[in-house]
């Protein structure tokens, strides 16, 4: 009887066997079956006793799954359970008769409803729908996760206005967020329930109470940050840093031009290129905006309404322009981005609040032998040991003070219209993050 776990002291009784686990659960939410409950069964799977239970279907369901829930999540069983993995189960005839029909109560029972924004056509901010949607268990190599807070991107307003393509219609937008582990997939390792992760990239979908995600893709969140934070700089900090040191490596004595300077990667690059010892040179929109972005860090702020910023930068550089230029604009200041750039220099476009820029004929990158790339952080970290190197300097630049991360704006989930509109319409600074209705942090 070693073998044998009891899920209660005189009603379930099972070998370990994963369908069988779920068999127990589907014979018992069968509107058509009599409920029927095993008491004692021995490692070889004979049926010692068996009885009948003449009770209410909903008032066994919910005992079962109370009962299930209690056992699936004792770390003790858990690990029995793996022990047992190679156990053959010989199904009793009165068990196999139903058994085809026994697994589906694992998704009837682990799914739930959450709130999600969802995005059924493409649009402006009202296209953001916030409805119920349904989550299940994770599989292999996956995890759920309980969004605390969640990170607002330009990125998330290109995939609603279409700019971006979604993989599906309808989508739930959002790259980065910050939650707790509350179940992890089969064998999985390296995770537990309770875990506090981030994530940032793909798979979208972060503007959700809940989401499952691949493993893989979640990284640690040290005790030292708070989830807002986490939150707010995962996206835009891991894309500081691959703009900064892998993209084009920013060294000292370089001279920088930043354009959304005191936006949320701006704010980010201002930073941590002064922090390496380069000159830096930010635009903004506002005076407001130009005191942030001093603070930040800039050497010399360019107020983009009161003065040409091509113009102002080449007197800046005496002439010789820029070793690199992080543009996230893109067709307002495309052309003179390029302008401003030294010969042999970098053109990053990582980004068009503007819209698209404009195109230029290759031609045009021959009259300064210049440098034109337009990166995506996808792809600086679809390995593993990259993802984890990019945000574990992220966290630590924080720690150390290299980075000031301003969570200027919260919104609730369920108002992520009106924080797109805000963003949009330039009336935001720093990091944005949303909420979940009811989670207080």
């Amino acid at each position: 009887m070693s073998d044998v776990f009891p899920l209660s002291d005189d009603k379930l009784c099972f070998p370990y066997d994963p369908s069988l686990i779920n068999a127990a659960q589907n014979v018992l939410l069968r509107p058509k079956l009599k409920p029927m409950v095993v008491s004692r069964v021995n490692t070889n799977g004979h049926v010692r006793r068996r009885y009948e239970q003449q009770m209410g279907l909903v008032r066994i369901q919910s005992r079962v799954l109370q009962l299930l829930n209690a056992f699936l999540t004792n770390q003790h069983s858990i690990h029995r359970l793996q022990q047992l993995h190679q156990l053959n189960f010989n199904k009793p005839k009165f068990i196999r008769s139903n058994f085809a029909t026994i697994r589906a109560i694992s998704t009837i029972s682990s799914s739930a409803m959450v709130k999600a924004i969802r995005v059924h056509e493409l649009g402006g901010p009202e296209v953001l729908k916030w409805e119920d949607v349904e989550i299940g268990e994770p599989k292999d190599g996956e995890i759920r996760v309980r969004n605390k807070a969640i990170g607002v991107n330009f990125i998330d307003v290109y995939f609603r206005q279409g700019v971006y393509k979604a993989a599906s219609m309808p989508f739930t937008p959002g790259m980065e967020a910050v939650g707790v582990v509350t179940a992890v997939g089969p064998g999985l390792t390296g995770r537990q329930v309770g875990d506090v992760v981030a994530y940032a990239g793909n798979p979208m979908g972060a503007y959700a109470e809940e989401q499952i995600l691949p493993a893989e893709k979640a990284v640690p969140v040290p005790s030292s940050v708070d989830p807002t934070v986490a939150a707010s700089v995962m996206l835009k900090g891991m894309t500081a840093q691959f703009l900064l040191r892998r993209c084009f490596k920013v060294e000292s004595g370089h001279t920088v031009l930043i354009h959304a300077a005191a936006g949320g990667v701006g704010s980010l690059l201002c930073q941590w290129a002064n922090a390496l010892g380069a000159t830096v040179i930010g635009t903004v929109s506002t005076t407001e905006k130009a005191a942030q972005a001093k603070e930040d860090g800039c050497h010399h702020v360019i107020v983009t309404k009161q003065e040409a910023f091509v113009e102002r930068v080449t007197e800046i550089t005496s002439g010789q322009g820029v070793e690199v230029v992080y543009d996230s604009v893109g067709k307002d200041t495309f052309q003179g981005s390029l302008a401003c750039l030294k010969t042999r220099g970098h053109l990053v476009s990582f980004g068009q609040s503007s819209g698209a820029p404009d195109p230029i004929p290759l031609s045009a990158l021959a009259v300064k032998s210049l440098y034109l790339t337009r990166p995506s952080l996808m792809q600086y970290t679809a390995k593993r040991d990259e993802l984890l190197e990019a945000a574990g300097e992220v966290f630590g630049n924080i720690a150390n003070g290299v980075l000031r991360v301003r969570v200027n704006h919260k919104y609730p989930l369920s108002q992520a219209g009106q924080a797109h509109s805000d963003l949009e319409s330039r009336k935001t600074t720093g990091s944005i993050v949303l909420i979940p209705d009811g989670v207080e942090l």
